[in-house]
């Protein structure tokens, strides 16, 4: 598919393409997985039997979610928390993620 304008940046090789003729969005059909892509020309899988989209249509993409995530890296974290006020004030919650990455 070649586009008018630079394709997202956040699209990538190895996502799935769909599209949608539908105003509400509520009918999307599956393109296929992106093979490559460049700034305006995305190149999908797709098979014979799925309907191909227009000019018209809405194109969009999702990511598999078990790639593309990522957590803290590093060995150490040091963090400083100050309250400059005179008034009252209490601390709810902290939080962090820690996990052994190596031995």
């Amino acid at each position: 598919m070649t586009f008018s304008k630079p394709i997202n940046v956040s699209a990538q090789k190895g996502d799935v393409a769909y599209y949608t003729n539908d105003p509400d969005g509520e009918i999307i059909v599956k393109i296929g997985t992106i093979l490559s892509i460049s700034r305006y020309v995305m190149t999908c899988n797709i098979s014979p039997i799925t309907p191909r989209p227009d000019n018209t249509s809405f194109i969009l993409f999702s990511k598999d979610n078990k790639a593309n995530l990522s957590s803290l890296t590093g060995y150490f974290l040091n963090v400083t928390m100050k309250n400059d006020s005179d008034e009252y004030a209490e601390l709810f919650s902290v939080g962090t993620e820690v996990f052994e990455s190596s031995k």
